[in-house]
């Protein structure tokens, strides 16, 4: 019998190196290099920061999340110290040796372009297009929807930095192989699927909407199988490497979406109720599923469900 040892749990995400296929996904403890550093520690193979604009933003007044059926709805409305001061938070963990994926948003090409110089300059490894914040609408130029903008923006992108680029997609779309298609064609290198759905709670007794924002995103569980099928039907039409976000609390759901076809995934919302040794718990249980059904590389078992 082969040894956990020999196990390869190692991937490659657009020529991303990263020791294992487990990082935290966007705005899950991504604001500051000493949290990001505790994520890694826990067990992640690398990190990703909190969706980060050009300039300071508050985001939306409280209350901007509440537990619902089946997740979490957030309206969290893009909270972040801007580009510049946190260039810096991305040096402290480059010094720490935690490959960094730095999740970036703006109003326009030039602010994506903008951002992305910024970061790239403070050290980050990679670089997630946040297309698909639910929770902003017209505050931002929302791309989730348009195709065209994907692509032009992608590509604005890819050419201002020499970094993989991966683009983050909402499942809140008609037809979201429109959007991965506009993302390869835009040079991206990978593609994150998917971000959250737009949902809403009410307050019975004060008969109104909980969220200050009324609209909020949708994470959790219930998340789960939209992203798979978002997940499958991108992989069966694109090149580029996916990974795999939405509803990942255990390892079983986390050896779903690599059979789906995602080469890595993220893990949010489980954090919050398990804690960072949810990474560690994941981990431990892919590499049992991997050795006792006899796989020596986690690579292996990527798209498997497609050949069934």
């Amino acid at each position: 019998m082969r040894t956990m040892s020999q196990l390869n749990l190692a991937v490659e995400i657009g020529g991303l190196k990263l020791r294992n296929p487990l990082m935290n996904a966007a705005g899950i403890l991504g604001l500051s290099a000493n949290l990001l550093k505790r994520v890694y520690e826990g067990g992640a193979g690398g990190v990703v920061t909190k969706s980060i604009g050009l300039h300071p933003r508050r985001g939306h007044s409280n209350p901007t999340l509440v537990v619902v059926e089946g997740g979490v709805l957030n309206s969290m409305g893009l909270p972040n110290p801007g580009a510049t001061y946190f260039a810096n938070e991305v040096k402290k963990l480059k010094g720490m040796g935690i490959p960094v994926i730095a999740s970036i948003f703006g109003s326009s090409r030039e602010e994506f372009v903008e951002v992305a110089r910024i970061l790239a300059e403070g050290g980050a490894d990679a670089l997630e297009l946040n297309y698909s914040c639910p929770t902003v609408g017209g505050e931002r130029c929302l791309l989730d929807a348009d195709p065209e903008n994907i692509e032009r923006v992608t590509s604005a992108v890819k050419d201002a930095v020499d970094l993989p680029i991966f683009v983050k997609l909402s499942p809140n779309v008609g037809d979201i192989l429109e959007c991965a298609w506009a993302s390869e064609r835009g040079g991206a290198d990978a593609i994150t699927a998917v971000n959250t759905l737009k949902g809403l709670a009410i307050d019975v007794e004060l008969r109104r909407p909980i969220l200050s924002n009324i609209v909020g995103g949708l994470s959790g569980p219930a998340l789960k199988p939209v992203a798979l099928r978002c997940v499958w039907e991108i992989t069966e039409e694109v090149e580029i490497p996916v990974i795999g976000c939405g509803g990942i609390s255990t390892w079983r759901d986390a050896v779903e979406f690599l059979l789906c076809g995602a080469n890595a995934v993220q893990i949010g919302t489980a954090i919050m109720y398990r804690g960072l040794e949810v990474f560690g718990e994941i981990l431990e249980g892919v590499k049992g599923y991997l050795e006792g059904n006899g796989f020596r590389d986690v690579n292996e078992i990527v798209g498997l469900a497609h050949k069934a």
